[in-house]
Protein backbone atom coordinates (compact mmCIF):
# COMPACT_ATOMS: atom_id res chain seq x y z
CA UNK A 1 0.00 0.00 0.00
CA UNK A 2 1.45 3.56 -1.01
CA UNK A 3 2.04 6.21 1.70
CA UNK A 4 -1.11 8.11 0.15
CA UNK A 5 -3.51 5.08 0.41
CA UNK A 6 -2.14 4.18 4.33
CA UNK A 7 -3.09 8.43 4.56
CA UNK A 8 -5.93 7.87 3.35
CA UNK A 9 -7.41 4.69 4.79
CA UNK A 10 -6.19 6.00 8.41
CA UNK A 11 -8.26 8.80 6.89
CA UNK A 12 -11.77 7.23 6.57
CA UNK A 13 -11.11 5.15 10.02
CA UNK A 14 -10.92 8.94 12.00
CA UNK A 15 -14.52 9.22 11.07
CA UNK A 16 -13.86 11.51 7.60
CA UNK A 17 -16.03 10.46 4.80
CA UNK A 18 -13.94 12.30 1.99
CA UNK A 19 -10.57 11.48 1.15
CA UNK A 20 -8.31 13.41 -1.48
CA UNK A 21 -5.03 15.06 -2.55
CA UNK A 22 -3.89 17.64 -4.88
CA UNK A 23 -0.63 19.69 -5.53
CA UNK A 24 0.22 22.68 -3.85
CA UNK A 25 0.05 25.08 -7.10
CA UNK A 26 -1.59 28.38 -7.07
CA UNK A 27 -5.41 28.87 -7.90
CA UNK A 28 -5.62 28.65 -11.68
CA UNK A 29 -6.21 31.78 -13.59
CA UNK A 30 -9.87 31.15 -13.87
CA UNK A 31 -10.30 30.17 -10.17
CA UNK A 32 -8.41 33.86 -9.02
CA UNK A 33 -10.43 36.14 -11.52
CA UNK A 34 -13.69 34.69 -10.21
CA UNK A 35 -12.40 35.68 -6.48
CA UNK A 36 -10.84 38.84 -7.63
CA UNK A 37 -14.28 40.26 -9.40
CA UNK A 38 -16.41 38.54 -6.31
CA UNK A 39 -14.41 40.94 -4.06
CA UNK A 40 -14.01 44.42 -6.21
CA UNK A 41 -18.01 43.69 -6.56
CA UNK A 42 -18.50 43.83 -2.96
CA UNK A 43 -20.20 40.77 -3.06
CA UNK A 44 -18.19 39.69 0.33
CA UNK A 45 -20.51 42.31 2.24
CA UNK A 46 -17.82 43.14 5.75
CA UNK A 47 -16.25 39.66 5.97
CA UNK A 48 -12.67 41.62 5.34
CA UNK A 49 -11.02 38.30 6.29
CA UNK A 50 -12.16 37.34 2.87
CA UNK A 51 -9.62 40.33 1.43
CA UNK A 52 -7.07 39.93 4.10
CA UNK A 53 -4.24 37.53 3.11
CA UNK A 54 -5.24 37.54 -0.54
CA UNK A 55 -2.16 35.45 -1.77
CA UNK A 56 -1.79 32.69 1.37
CA UNK A 57 -5.72 32.44 0.44
CA UNK A 58 -4.92 31.70 -3.08
CA UNK A 59 -1.43 30.56 -2.80
CA UNK A 60 -0.89 27.63 -0.50
CA UNK A 61 2.97 27.92 -0.50
CA UNK A 62 2.39 31.25 1.28
CA UNK A 63 1.09 29.47 3.77
CA UNK A 64 3.92 26.85 4.33
CA UNK A 65 7.39 27.44 2.80
CA UNK A 66 8.24 23.63 1.68
CA UNK A 67 4.15 22.65 1.11
CA UNK A 68 4.56 20.03 -1.88
CA UNK A 69 0.60 18.94 -1.35
CA UNK A 70 -2.35 19.58 0.26
CA UNK A 71 -4.76 16.62 1.63
CA UNK A 72 -8.38 17.08 1.71
CA UNK A 73 -10.82 15.65 4.11
CA UNK A 74 -14.52 16.13 4.24
CA UNK A 75 -17.19 14.98 6.88
CA UNK A 76 -20.46 14.85 6.22
CA UNK A 77 -22.88 16.36 8.44
CA UNK A 78 -26.37 15.94 6.68
CA UNK A 79 -28.51 15.37 10.30
CA UNK A 80 -30.60 12.25 11.53
CA UNK A 81 -34.13 12.59 10.39
CA UNK A 82 -36.00 14.11 13.33
CA UNK A 83 -38.44 12.06 15.02
CA UNK A 84 -41.95 13.10 16.90
CA UNK A 85 -41.94 16.75 16.24
CA UNK A 86 -45.14 18.55 17.21
CA UNK A 87 -47.40 20.85 14.73
CA UNK A 88 -47.92 22.95 16.87
CA UNK A 89 -44.93 24.13 19.00
CA UNK A 90 -45.97 25.64 22.54
CA UNK A 91 -44.03 28.86 21.63
CA UNK A 92 -42.31 30.61 18.33
CA UNK A 93 -39.42 28.54 17.48
CA UNK A 94 -36.64 29.81 15.66
CA UNK A 95 -34.65 27.65 12.98
CA UNK A 96 -30.79 26.63 13.11
CA UNK A 97 -29.06 25.19 10.11
CA UNK A 98 -27.81 22.25 9.93
CA UNK A 99 -24.52 22.50 10.79
CA UNK A 100 -24.94 23.85 14.02
CA UNK A 101 -26.64 21.97 15.53
CA UNK A 102 -23.14 19.42 15.89
CA UNK A 103 -20.90 20.81 18.32
CA UNK A 104 -18.36 23.07 16.90
CA UNK A 105 -16.93 21.74 14.03
CA UNK A 106 -13.67 23.80 14.08
CA UNK A 107 -12.03 22.06 16.90
CA UNK A 108 -13.37 18.81 16.24
CA UNK A 109 -11.93 18.44 12.63
CA UNK A 110 -8.56 19.98 14.32
CA UNK A 111 -8.42 17.36 16.68
CA UNK A 112 -8.43 14.64 13.96
CA UNK A 113 -6.65 16.33 11.44
CA UNK A 114 -3.81 16.44 14.00
CA UNK A 115 -4.29 12.64 14.72
CA UNK A 116 -3.74 12.05 11.06
CA UNK A 117 -0.68 13.90 10.71
CA UNK A 118 0.60 12.17 14.00
CA UNK A 119 -0.20 8.81 11.78
CA UNK A 120 1.79 10.76 8.45
CA UNK A 121 4.67 11.72 11.01
CA UNK A 122 5.26 7.88 12.42
CA UNK A 123 5.26 6.55 8.72
CA UNK A 124 6.99 9.11 6.75
CA UNK A 125 9.75 9.71 8.86
CA UNK A 126 12.29 12.63 9.77
CA UNK A 127 11.30 15.92 6.82
CA UNK A 128 7.24 15.91 7.44
CA UNK A 129 6.27 19.25 7.39
CA UNK A 130 2.58 20.61 8.16
CA UNK A 131 0.23 23.13 8.87
CA UNK A 132 -3.34 21.74 9.34
CA UNK A 133 -6.50 23.99 8.31
CA UNK A 134 -9.77 24.37 8.87
CA UNK A 135 -12.16 26.72 7.89
CA UNK A 136 -11.00 29.84 9.11
CA UNK A 137 -6.96 29.51 7.85
CA UNK A 138 -6.98 31.70 5.01
CA UNK A 139 -6.95 29.10 2.17
CA UNK A 140 -9.18 28.63 -0.82
CA UNK A 141 -10.61 25.21 0.43
CA UNK A 142 -13.46 24.79 -1.79
CA UNK A 143 -11.52 25.20 -4.90
CA UNK A 144 -8.91 22.70 -3.54
CA UNK A 145 -11.45 20.43 -2.40
CA UNK A 146 -12.79 20.32 -6.02
CA UNK A 147 -9.55 19.97 -7.24
CA UNK A 148 -8.85 16.71 -5.03
CA UNK A 149 -11.74 15.21 -6.63
CA UNK A 150 -13.95 15.90 -3.24
CA UNK A 151 -16.46 17.11 -5.53
CA UNK A 152 -17.80 20.26 -7.59
CA UNK A 153 -18.37 23.60 -6.32
CA UNK A 154 -22.16 24.08 -7.32
CA UNK A 155 -24.52 27.28 -8.18
CA UNK A 156 -24.87 27.61 -4.61
CA UNK A 157 -21.28 27.66 -3.90
CA UNK A 158 -21.33 25.08 -1.65
CA UNK A 159 -18.46 22.02 -2.42
CA UNK A 160 -21.06 19.24 -3.65
CA UNK A 161 -20.06 15.23 -3.70
CA UNK A 162 -22.37 13.72 -6.06
CA UNK A 163 -22.79 10.68 -3.25
CA UNK A 164 -23.27 13.00 0.03
CA UNK A 165 -24.83 16.13 -1.12
CA UNK A 166 -23.61 19.48 -0.39
CA UNK A 167 -23.96 19.08 3.48
CA UNK A 168 -19.49 18.72 4.06
CA UNK A 169 -17.29 20.37 6.34
CA UNK A 170 -14.31 20.41 5.40
CA UNK A 171 -10.42 20.45 6.66
CA UNK A 172 -6.96 20.49 4.76
CA UNK A 173 -3.34 19.31 5.43
CA UNK A 174 -1.01 21.53 3.82
CA UNK A 175 2.26 19.39 3.65
CA UNK A 176 5.84 19.35 2.91
CA UNK A 177 5.03 15.40 1.51
CA UNK A 178 5.32 15.03 -1.75
CA UNK A 179 1.93 12.67 -3.13
CA UNK A 180 -0.04 11.80 -6.03
CA UNK A 181 -2.77 14.06 -6.76
CA UNK A 182 -5.89 13.03 -7.64
CA UNK A 183 -8.44 14.07 -10.42
CA UNK A 184 -11.37 16.22 -10.10
CA UNK A 185 -14.52 14.62 -10.69
CA UNK A 186 -16.44 14.82 -14.13
CA UNK A 187 -19.78 16.29 -12.59
CA UNK A 188 -21.42 19.73 -12.21
CA UNK A 189 -25.18 21.29 -12.23
CA UNK A 190 -25.40 23.57 -14.78
CA UNK A 191 -28.64 22.17 -16.05
CA UNK A 192 -30.12 22.66 -12.21
CA UNK A 193 -31.07 26.01 -11.06
CA UNK A 194 -33.14 24.85 -8.01
CA UNK A 195 -30.47 26.45 -5.20
CA UNK A 196 -30.82 29.89 -6.65
CA UNK A 197 -34.46 29.45 -7.26
CA UNK A 198 -34.82 28.51 -3.69
CA UNK A 199 -32.94 31.43 -2.14
CA UNK A 200 -35.07 33.42 -0.09
CA UNK A 201 -33.58 36.88 -0.50
CA UNK A 202 -31.22 36.59 -4.36
CA UNK A 203 -28.06 36.38 -2.67
CA UNK A 204 -27.87 33.52 -5.79
CA UNK A 205 -27.94 35.70 -8.30
CA UNK A 206 -29.31 35.11 -12.28
CA UNK A 207 -25.85 35.62 -13.28
CA UNK A 208 -24.42 33.63 -11.14
CA UNK A 209 -22.96 35.69 -8.70
CA UNK A 210 -23.21 34.80 -5.12
CA UNK A 211 -23.91 38.25 -3.59
CA UNK A 212 -23.36 37.53 0.28
CA UNK A 213 -24.34 40.74 1.33
CA UNK A 214 -28.10 39.25 0.81
CA UNK A 215 -27.06 35.43 1.81
CA UNK A 216 -29.46 34.98 4.96
CA UNK A 217 -26.86 32.85 6.72
CA UNK A 218 -24.17 36.27 6.30
CA UNK A 219 -26.56 38.52 7.84
CA UNK A 220 -27.57 36.17 11.23
CA UNK A 221 -24.18 34.97 11.53
CA UNK A 222 -21.40 37.49 10.01
CA UNK A 223 -23.04 40.84 10.14
CA UNK A 224 -22.58 42.99 13.11
CA UNK A 225 -24.97 45.67 12.27
CA UNK A 226 -29.06 46.16 12.16
CA UNK A 227 -30.35 44.26 9.70
CA UNK A 228 -32.20 46.09 6.85
CA UNK A 229 -35.77 46.25 6.95
CA UNK A 230 -36.08 44.66 3.48
CA UNK A 231 -33.64 41.96 4.01
CA UNK A 232 -35.12 41.12 7.81
CA UNK A 233 -38.55 40.24 6.62
CA UNK A 234 -37.05 37.64 4.36
CA UNK A 235 -35.51 36.02 7.09
CA UNK A 236 -38.64 34.75 8.26
CA UNK A 237 -37.73 32.08 11.33
CA UNK A 238 -34.51 31.41 10.69
CA UNK A 239 -32.71 31.99 13.72
CA UNK A 240 -29.31 31.14 13.11
CA UNK A 241 -28.00 30.27 9.34
CA UNK A 242 -29.91 28.98 6.51
CA UNK A 243 -30.08 25.56 4.80
CA UNK A 244 -32.54 26.83 1.65
CA UNK A 245 -29.97 26.09 -0.87
CA UNK A 246 -29.07 23.02 0.22
CA UNK A 247 -31.91 21.31 0.71
CA UNK A 248 -33.17 22.16 -2.79
CA UNK A 249 -30.19 20.42 -4.33
CA UNK A 250 -31.04 17.29 -5.89
CA UNK A 251 -27.54 15.99 -4.68
CA UNK A 252 -28.96 15.79 -0.95
CA UNK A 253 -32.23 14.29 -1.86
CA UNK A 254 -30.89 10.75 -0.99
CA UNK A 255 -27.86 11.88 0.92
CA UNK A 256 -26.79 9.44 3.84
CA UNK A 257 -26.89 10.82 7.16
CA UNK A 258 -23.91 11.94 9.39
CA UNK A 259 -22.14 8.41 10.50
CA UNK A 260 -19.71 9.55 12.75
CA UNK A 261 -21.01 9.59 16.21
CA UNK A 262 -17.87 10.90 17.41
CA UNK A 263 -19.12 14.58 16.01
CA UNK A 264 -21.88 15.30 18.97
CA UNK A 265 -25.40 16.11 17.56
CA UNK A 266 -27.86 18.17 19.43
CA UNK A 267 -31.18 16.91 18.37
CA UNK A 268 -32.64 19.66 21.00
CA UNK A 269 -30.94 22.47 18.40
CA UNK A 270 -33.34 22.09 15.25
CA UNK A 271 -35.31 24.54 16.56
CA UNK A 272 -34.90 27.53 19.79
CA UNK A 273 -37.49 29.40 21.95
CA UNK A 274 -37.40 32.36 20.71
CA UNK A 275 -38.45 33.88 24.14
CA UNK A 276 -35.99 31.78 25.82
CA UNK A 277 -33.44 33.58 23.71
CA UNK A 278 -34.79 37.00 24.29
CA UNK A 279 -34.41 36.37 27.78
CA UNK A 280 -31.13 34.81 28.56
CA UNK A 281 -28.30 35.89 30.28
CA UNK A 282 -24.88 35.78 29.63
CA UNK A 283 -24.11 33.31 31.93
CA UNK A 284 -26.60 30.63 30.26
CA UNK A 285 -25.93 31.71 26.53
CA UNK A 286 -22.26 30.45 27.46
CA UNK A 287 -22.96 27.27 29.76
CA UNK A 288 -25.97 26.13 27.19
CA UNK A 289 -23.76 26.71 23.78
CA UNK A 290 -20.34 26.74 25.13
CA UNK A 291 -19.07 24.22 22.09
CA UNK A 292 -21.23 25.11 19.61
CA UNK A 293 -21.10 27.32 16.77
CA UNK A 294 -23.48 30.32 18.25
CA UNK A 295 -19.95 31.29 20.03
CA UNK A 296 -19.18 33.12 17.13
CA UNK A 297 -22.27 35.31 16.93
CA UNK A 298 -22.65 36.12 20.53
CA UNK A 299 -26.01 36.19 22.76
CA UNK A 300 -26.60 39.96 21.83
CA UNK A 301 -26.52 39.25 17.86
CA UNK A 302 -28.67 36.31 18.58
CA UNK A 303 -31.23 38.07 20.34
CA UNK A 304 -31.47 40.06 17.04
CA UNK A 305 -31.71 37.99 15.53
CA UNK A 306 -34.66 35.99 17.43
CA UNK A 307 -36.48 39.95 17.77
CA UNK A 308 -36.23 39.36 13.83
CA UNK A 309 -38.11 36.14 13.73
CA UNK A 310 -40.47 36.94 16.49
CA UNK A 311 -41.46 39.80 14.42
CA UNK A 312 -41.84 37.84 11.18
CA UNK A 313 -44.17 35.16 12.86
CA UNK A 314 -46.28 37.38 14.71
CA UNK A 315 -46.83 39.93 11.67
Amino acid sequence: MSLAEEIKQKAFQLGFDLAGITDASPLNNKQLKLFTDWLALGYAGRMDYMRDNFDKRTNPVKLLKSARSIICLGLNYTPPKTQNETTTPPAPMGTVANYAQYEDYHPFIKKQLRKLTDFIGSIAGTGFRFRICVDSSPLAERALAARAGLGFIGKNRMLINPKLGPQILLGEIVTSLKLPADEPIKADCSNCDRCSNACPTGALRPDGRFDANKCISYLTIEYKGEIPVDLAQKIGDRLFGCDECVLACPYQTDAPVCKNNQFRFYDDRAKLNLNEILNMSEDVFEAKFADSAFMRVGLERLKRNARICLNNITR
